[in-house]
């Protein structure tokens, strides 16, 4: 998911046409029960497929059944928004609602609204269970899922006829489907992205392949787990040192890099998301997808689930402004506002009933197993205060356990250590 923005950050007063309606961005009053501020994520790609004309229709939608209320909105790419956020809660100046990767650590500040303080009870019911529980911090729901995605096994259909390939199910045969594009020519065989974008996506699709993951049956970190250990262990001998993941070093692929590979027919098989399938069949290419091959000492009654990915809303405490935050989060939530923003993206939305009501999975049975992977999927450990950090060093340094003179299992135990350091800090 996260598609990342076109440039340097962009300050969207949301009601652009409305004059009436607008003020300067950072200029509301806090806390004065009219104005909002709504920090998000800039999902678009270029300025022809920016956020902000969703943005200006909903927030000028919610202004008109909302006599009087104003809604600001401020646009950060992906690689800043998190960081612009801290920011601005550290200066005092925190948004009334937020659109980020992450939420926890400003739950355990106790800084978030939880959401029965906020929703009806309905709209906190209709959040896909995955999900829901991934933006639970105990037993309060404070990470609002907006829009999800699940990852599946993409592989090029033509470029597999032409080496004679067969979809791969197990690890032993996506080595072998491999070797055979390798044979034919194919630059990126298996595109494995574990540079600093998006490593940590990657890593866990791995990990879970073979039954590991982040954490353990106690929620507690497993970074440097036998099974993970294993899993990069075999990436590295079978399919770095082969050269059947490309010309460039797995720890400097970018996702962006690996993504517009595939969109250019130089990569067999990559992991991906609905967006990424979107764009490959505008561009003709024939894509084929199916479940992440698990390892071959994992029994068939021991399939892994998929692994899902959220972006979450959430609500920051301010005196005089919980009724408008309310009123504006439940507006968000409709399924009609909520399909929009998933179809412009082709992103999952996070309720049961915009799922239900999406014309694109009754049409799309690929945009079926995206949500069918999405309900049984494992995310991130969000609800984890120093997930932040942890992922962010999972991204910088994952990429070095594949490395020619590398020990996996060393690289990992170094993370891990790290890792420590930081949920001491968090707790």
């Amino acid at each position: 998911m996260r598609p990342r923005l076109f440039g340097a950050s962009a300050c969207v007063a949301a009601l652009g046409l409305l004059g009436s309606l607008v003020t300067a961005c950072g200029s509301s009053e806090d806390g004065d029960g009219t104005t909002l501020r709504l920090v998000a994520a800039e999902y678009g790609t270029s300025p022809a497929t920016s956020s902000r004309a969703y943005w200006d229709k909903l927030t000028a939608a919610f202004a008109a059944a909302h006599p009087g209320a104003k809604v600001e909105v401020t646009l950060y790419p992906w690689d800043d928004v998190d960081r612009e956020v801290t920011r601005m809660v550290e200066e005092g100046r925190a948004p009334d609602v937020a659109l980020m990767g992450a939420y926890s650590d400003f739950a355990a500040q106790g800084r978030l609204y939880a959401a029965r303080e906020l929703l009806s009870v309905r709209a906190e019911a209709n959040f896909l269970p995955p999900l829901a529980e991934a933006g639970t911090v105990g037993t309060t729901l404070y990470g609002l899922p907006f829009v999800a995605s699940s990852r599946l096994l993409f592989y090029n259909e033509t470029l597999f006829d032409k080496a004679g390939a067969k979809p791969p199910r197990t690890w032993s045969g996506l080595k072998s489907a491999a070797g055979k594009l390798k044979e034919e020519g194919v630059p990126y065989p298996y595109a494995l992205p574990l540079g600093p974008e998006e490593a940590h996506a990657e890593a866990l699709i791995w990990e879970l392949s073979n039954g590991g993951g982040y954490a353990d049956s106690y929620g507690d970190y497993s970074i440097a787990s036998e099974k993970n250990a294993q899993t990069f262990r075999w990436i590295k001998d079978n399919l770095v040192a082969p050269g059947l993941t490309g010309p460039v070093a797995p720890g400097e692929l970018n996702r962006r890099d690996a993504f517009a590979a595939f969109l250019r027919g130089e990569v067999g098989m990559l992991n991906g998301y609905p967006s990424l399938l979107h764009e490959a069949r505008a561009k003709g290419i024939k894509v084929g997808t199916i479940a992440m091959p698990v390892s071959d000492t994992l029994e068939e009654r021991q399939a892994p689930p998929a692994a899902g990915v959220a972006d979450w809303m959430m609500a920051f405490k301010r005196d005089g402004n919980r009724e408008l935050v309310g009123s504006f989060l439940e507006f968000v939530y409709e399924d009609k506002n909520l399909n929009e923003f998933a179809g412009r993206y082709h992103l999952l939305p996070s309720t049961v009933s915009a799922n239900l009501e999406t014309a694109n999975a009754a049409a799309d049975p690929s945009a079926t197993q995206f949500l069918d992977a999405l309900r049984g999927a494992e995310l991130y450990p969000v609800n984890e205060p120093s997930w932040l950090q942890v992922s962010n060093t999972i991204k910088r340094n994952i990429g070095k356990a594949v490395e020619p003179a590398a020990d996996p299992r060393v690289v990992l135990e170094d993370i891990a250590r790290d890792v420590r350091e930081m949920t001491k800090q968090a707790g």
